[in-house]
């Protein structure tokens, strides 16, 4: 027993010492939503564009402290994926990745829907009149390309940023690629979904057929969807597990996941991103191995400010949303 006691002053101590370490000033979170007219009121007051981001198929704006607004943006084309479409994803996630005051990503489609999927027109060159003059050679050519296309989806799986999809209207082909790739996916009564690529004469290659299977744990459903290109509307997806919640028009949507990014982005960074990727290593891999990575992990991150400021909050009944994290 005394030895007991002693163990457990000695950690209080340890503790209160950490505690009382002097907090890094930084910015604090407003968890205020802004709805569709605060939006507007914010873009004609403030640069549409954030920093270091500006692409033509893609608008990126800064939609409040430590969030990112990501939109598809060629609504006049339904969304349709061209060629740069293809390359700007893998450069904005890639700073977005980087940027060490972005918490939380949001990801929409401008205009009346989500997206139409691959731009067939755009890309007809590239995937009807490929590069070489043999098999061997065209084939080099197009696994290269297959690649790169796959890497525009994997990025948002490799950004430690939780990433969540707010989905209206069609999410056809390449588009479902997209969103299966996100953490969190929202979407509006009227989403449909759709796996088209056998009727344009291909199998899914861009993620769809690897992520969805574990995205809904379904895999006849996966096999119906991927065999027939038939449609799925919001009220199935939401029962196969494709989706969180389902919102009855795109502002009440934009809105709650704007929310639930300021949510996000109001925890520790450090322990948000140190989730997202166990999550992502766990899902493929054996619970013994998830688990050895995980110790592995928590070994330096465990050492992290954050949990004495989250301590001292609760020991202070502070509400948590007031605690102020250091940039990551």
């Amino acid at each position: 027993m005394a030895v007991a006691m002693a163990a457990s002053r000695s950690l209080r101590n340890l503790l209160m010492r950490r505690l009382t370490v002097p907090a890094q000033q930084d910015f604090s979170v407003s968890l205020r939503p802004m709805g569709s007219a605060a939006q507007e009121q914010a873009s004609r007051a403030a640069p549409c564009e954030a920093s270091g981001h500006s692409y033509e198929s893609l608008l990126v704006t800064p939609a409040e402290k430590h969030i990112l607004h990501v939109q598809l943006n060629r609504p006049d084309k339904r969304n349709a994926m061209n060629k740069a479409f293809w390359r700007e994803m893998v450069e904005c996630f890639n700073k977005i990745a980087q940027d060490s005051d972005c918490r939380a990503v949001v990801i929409s489609g401008a205009g009346k829907m989500f997206s139409s999927g691959i731009d067939l027109m755009d890309m007809a060159s590239n995937l009807l009149q490929p590069e070489g003059d043999d098999v061997a050679r065209i084939s080099w050519y197009l696994r290269d390309l297959i690649s790169r296309f796959q890497e525009t989806f994997s990025v948002i799986e490799k950004c430690p940023k939780p990433v969540i999809a707010a989905i209206h209207g069609n999410c056809i082909g390449a588009g479902v690629d997209l969103i299966t790739a996100c953490d969190i996916r929202y979407c509006t009564q009227d989403a449909v979904f759709q796996v088209k690529e056998v009727d344009v004469g291909l199998a899914a290659d861009v993620g769809t057929l690897q992520r969805l299977p574990k995205v809904i744990g379904n895999q006849s459903l996966v096999n119906e969807l991927a065999f027939t290109c038939r449609k799925m509307m919001a009220d199935e997806a939401l029962s196969s597990g494709l989706l969180s919640r389902v919102f009855p028009d795109k502002e009440l949507m934009l809105d709650s996941a704007l929310a639930l990014a300021a949510e996000i982005a109001s925890k520790s960074p450090v322990a948000v991103q140190s989730t997202k990727i166990n999550l992502l290593y766990s899902r493929d891999r054996p619970v013994a191995e998830g688990l050895n990575y995980m110790a592995t992990w928590n070994m330096s991150m465990l050492q992290t400010q954050d949990i004495v400021k989250s301590v001292q909050a609760m020991m202070e009944k502070k509400d948590a949303k007031s605690v102020t994290f250091s940039k990551l």
